[in-house]
């Protein structure tokens, strides 16, 4: 048995939070500074994880290992398991050329690719995190904007930075409800609050899409689709959140945002052309594919040859159509109740920790929720694709093992991070940091979406950072005398924007392009926007403290 104690270093809170931040230090310097690749960065940041959690928490070694272990098993289950089976999908249609139709499908909206950007990676991608999350839309629309001419490295950046405002709602809203079960605050009261914040990163991020895509010439001519699209999608979040339903958030945000961007572009188109506009019909090179492809001639008629009949485009969209139809019946509450009943719970073997209270920590039960997990249901959806998309049972197997292929270094630093995320949190690294950042007082409000951030920059997921800090920042808004609904809420909303910098959202977006091993390139690329939008949000929750508290429900 172990049990946490927070400040181990001279009963100094403070002391001892230099070194629990040891690991993410080491973890973002190997990956900024020294371009290492995120899952040698990772396991060196696990190891120095693991000798803080022997060293200065006392932590038995056994327990330290069975901490590690679990995380990397929950980095399989169920993170890993809703990837990989969104990438088979995707590579299917490429494999079968429909995926060059649903690019010129795109291109039918309109031919200019800053447009492009921001019904792909924005509207489309916030459906799918809608639906899926957990690094989905990252895998799936880094691919299509690459399909679209963007480079790699240009593609993966736009995708990670475009997952951002949908991710509180993401996954038919499992972080609302995990933050929900963790604060015992109600779910609707959370999710109405994180309706009245992230519509205001809706707002911003169509724009930042377009400069990175064009520059500022590009926001000169593209910003009314920008403006759509984000007014739009910041309306209809907030609407559908304090009034309709948690659970659907995204999904009627995301449609609307679209069919808004559509029927602007009836009327309005961008007056100049984007510098170097990509190259329409130029092949992708995509993740594990193969250099001679025979599907690469049907794509390139897809994109030059004659208009495609209306039934090769609702094929193309099958796919997706499919994911909406097969996550939503099965996220129905009845339905899940009765999935759930699959679900089987236990005490990680081995684990034995209480924390500073005496209590066993959430995270020390492990859940196989064999029928409720969205990849799950994500491989139905993949088989009903290649039934649709009439794939021969071993091309889809051959497919499915080059998708594994093309993602063992994604695989491997998403368990190695989730690992770091167990050890730090089992060992009270995690709470050691949260609950010295909480002696701030009143100013802790500014903080608060800065702790949230931390937890998804570790773990990778709003779900995750939500669980470890959630209950956190209820007792420091008790003690700061905030409103606890507001800092949960801005412990999911700073969260979002870490998604972009954590290393399995990197390693994910750099092997759906191409790019494994590149992960430092694109957290370069990407921690600027980062930093930005989560110090924007942080003095959105400050104001929200004080003058603006008549924003909180």
């Amino acid at each position: 048995m172990y049990k946490q104690v927070l400040d181990p270093v001279s009963h100094s809170l403070g002391l001892t939070a230099i070194f629990a931040v040891l690991p993410l230090a080491v973890l973002f310097i190997l990956l900024g500074g020294f371009r290492m690749k995120a899952q040698w960065a990772s396991l060196i940041a696990l190891g120095v994880s693991i000798l803080i959690a022997l060293i200065v928490y006392s932590m038995p070694i056994g327990q330290a290992a069975d901490a590690g272990l679990e995380g990397a098993v929950f980095g399989l289950w169920p993170i890993m398991w809703i990837v990989i089976n969104a990438l088979w999908i995707f590579n299917m249609t490429d494999a079968t050329g429909y995926f060059a139709i649903l690019r010129r499908a795109f291109n039918s909206v309109s031919d200019d690719p800053r447009v492009q950007v921001v019904v792909i990676a924005f509207c489309f991608g916030a459906l799918l995190e809608a639906l899926a999350g957990f690094g989905t839309p990252v895998a799936i629309c880094g691919v299509m904007l690459m399909g679209i001419g963007f480079s790699p490295l240009r593609a993966a950046s736009l995708a990670l930075v475009a997952d951002t405002a949908p991710v509180a709602f993401g996954a038919i809203a499992i972080p609302i409800t995990t933050l929900a079960q963790v604060t015992g605050l109600p779910a609707h009261d959370l999710g109405a609050m994180v309706g009245r914040q992230t519509p205001f990163l809706a707002l911003i991020v169509p724009f930042a899409l377009v400069f990175m895509a064009d520059g500022r010439r590009g926001v000169r001519a593209a910003w009314p689709a920008a403006l759509t699209a984000g007014v739009v999608f910041a309306l209809l979040q907030f609407a559908t959140s304090n009034y309709i339903s948690i659970q659907l958030t995204d999904i009627v945000a995301a449609l609307g945002s679209a069919a808004a961007v559509v029927a602007l572009v009836q009327v309005w188109s961008p007056d100049t052309p984007a510098a170097g506009a990509p190259t329409i019909g130029q092949r992708p090179a995509i993740a594990g594919g193969e250099a001679a492809d025979a599907s690469f001639e049907r794509r390139t008629m897809a994109d030059q040859g004659p208009p495609t009949s209306r039934r090769d485009t609702f094929l193309a969209f099958a796919p997706y159509l499919i994911i909406i139809v097969v996550l939503g019946v099965t996220s129905i509450s009845g339905i899940t109740k009765e999935l759930d009943k699959a679900t089987s719970a236990f005490s990680w073997p081995g684990l034995h920790v209480l924390n500073a209270k005496g209590k066993a920590p959430t995270s020390e039960t492990f859940k196989l929720n064999y029928l409720t997990a969205a990849g799950t249901w994500l491989f139905v959806s993949g088989v009903l694709t290649a039934l649709i998309l009439r794939v021969r049972p071993g091309q889809a197997v051959r497919i499915y093992g080059r998708t594994l292929v093309g993602l063992r270094s994604a695989i491997i630093t998403v368990c190695a991070v989730l690992a770091l995320a167990y050890v730090m949190n089992l060992s009270g690294q995690t709470i050691t940091l949260g609950t010295w950042a909480a002696g701030a007082g009143g100013f802790f409000a500014f903080l608060s979406p800065l702790i949230g951030w931390f937890g998804t920059a570790v773990t990778g997921s709003d779900t995750s950072t939500n669980s470890l800090f959630g209950a956190l920042q209820v007792a420091a808004a008790h003690k700061a005398n905030l409103s606890p609904t507001l800092l949960a809420a801005a412990n999911s909303s700073g969260g979002v924007l870490a998604k972009m910098v954590s290393p399995q959202n990197l390693a994910i977006g750099a092997a759906a392009v191409g790019l494994a091993g590149r992960e430092g390139d694109l957290f370069r690329q990407v921690i600027g926007y980062s930093i930005v939008f989560v110090l924007l949000m942080a003095v959105l929750v400050l104001l929200q403290s004080g003058p603006l508290s008549f924003m909180v429900p």
